[in-house]
């Protein structure tokens, strides 16, 4: 009798201990989730996902674009860094997928009239795996633009503009693949996340069904930023890198809420061309006052993404002109001056800003500046830059 009940003490015991241990193992994710504690490990991050509660209060602002998200996303993204990914815009690869889950995005032509988007992911990415498609080359312009977010970011893409063989007549300095490697970022294991290169499967793959319809190879390379965000992780380039935070070489842009209902303005719609008489690429951005957000079409056709069969949006649209200079080669690369500075024009809240954009160097933020010289506050929320020739004309 006394050993049943000595079994029995040390049964509860053993029951008390594990019941106990569950209790610190659930506290301690939670303590994880909501940002009391490091940053999540990638098999952190899977596991955890479950533990979002997107209803909860929006008290986190994402450092690129100002939006507000739960506190478990913010401790999602402050175990990683940002991403830059290259995205297609051929009509025979629309819809895209994952330009709605960006922070910000940049547009602009990669040859032929044939524009391009960078996709800037960080925040819009922490709640769920987003997949990313279809990836293409680098431009030398694109990547001056990634570089504006810390150091090292996630760079992905399919190869770029560049000079091959005997017979190649790229300029250099339109050449992305050895800026890259000029800048460090392209070496085994390097944060240039290139599959002609170091990277493939699994984080990128060709998927020839995505659209549902017969494309062509080129069309076809889809990435999740899950495991793009992991493999980066197992390289060293997660949060830190050789012992700095990305962030610590990051500039945020300003931010500010959106203007009250009565304070917002009547122009209802932009729209504006990247080449005369290409018209499969005729951006057009719709005003919703109500939402006070911009509703994106291309081509005449609203603009969606495949991922959630949604009309592509944004808080704050800025149209950055440039110069623009090409064809450069038998490929009709182009290439557009990003460093310097030049007009632009800034549409937020129904109403425009006529200002100017200065970037000094490969590494530095743009600025965008009002007309007396002062940082402009953008909407919370996706940001797109549309980087315009400034031969073109912008109906507003």
């Amino acid at each position: 009798m006394k050993t049943n009940k000595r079994l029995f003490t040390i049964l509860g015991a053993l029951l008390l201990f594990l019941a106990s241990t569950g209790v610190t193992y659930a506290a301690f994710r939670f303590s994880h989730l909501t940002g009391n504690a490091g940053p999540l490990s990638s098999t952190e991050i899977s596991s955890g996902r479950d533990q979002i509660d997107l209803s909860a209060p929006k008290t986190a602002a994402c450092p690129l674009n100002g939006g507000m998200f739960t506190e478990a996303e913010r401790a999602i993204w402050e175990a990683r860094r940002p991403m830059a990914v290259m995205i297609e815009n051929h009509t025979d690869a629309r819809p895209q997928s994952g330009l709605a889950s960006a922070d910000v995005v940049y547009e602009a032509v990669a040859e032929g009239g044939i524009t391009r988007f960078l996709a800037v992911f960080y925040c819009g990415a922490a709640a769920a795996d987003v997949l990313a498609a279809p990836i293409r080359s680098a431009r030398v312009y694109f990547v001056n633009f990634a570089s504006e977010y810390g150091a090292a970011p996630v760079f992905v893409h399919v190869g770029g503009a560049n000079g091959f063989g005997e017979n190649s007549d790229t300029p250099s300095r339109a050449r992305a693949v050895e800026l890259l490697e000029a800048i460090g970022w392209r070496f085994r294991g390097g944060n240039d996340f290139d599959t002609t290169f170091d990277m493939g499967f699994p984080a990128m793959w060709r998927d020839y069904e995505r659209l549902g319809r017969p494309a062509a190879t080129e069309h076809t390379y889809v990435g999740s930023t899950d495991k793009l965000w992991a493999e980066a992780q197992q390289r060293g380039f997660g949060a830190e890198h050789d012992g700095e935070v990305w962030s610590d070489a990051f500039v945020a842009w300003p931010f500010k809420d959106d203007a009250s209902t009565n304070d917002r303005g009547g122009t209802n719609s932009i729209k504006f061309n990247f080449w005369s008489g290409y018209q499969d690429f005729v951006v057009n951005w719709q005003y919703d006052q109500a939402k006070n957000n911009y509703l994106r079409s291309t081509g005449g056709q609203s603009h969606q993404d495949l991922n959630n069969d949604q009309q592509l949006i944004a808080k704050t649209v800025v149209v950055q002109l440039v110069r623009e200079e090409g064809p450069l080669d038998h490929n009709k690369h182009m290439f557009y001056t990003v460093i310097g500075k030049g007009q632009a024009l800034i549409f937020q809240d129904g109403q425009v800003t006529k200002g100017t954009w200065q970037k000094t160097d490969r590494q530095s933020r743009t600025k965008f500046l009002d007309s007396r010289g002062q940082p402009i506050e953008f909407n919370r929320g996706p940001i797109w830059i549309e980087v315009v020739p400034a031969t073109q004309e912008v109906e507003y």
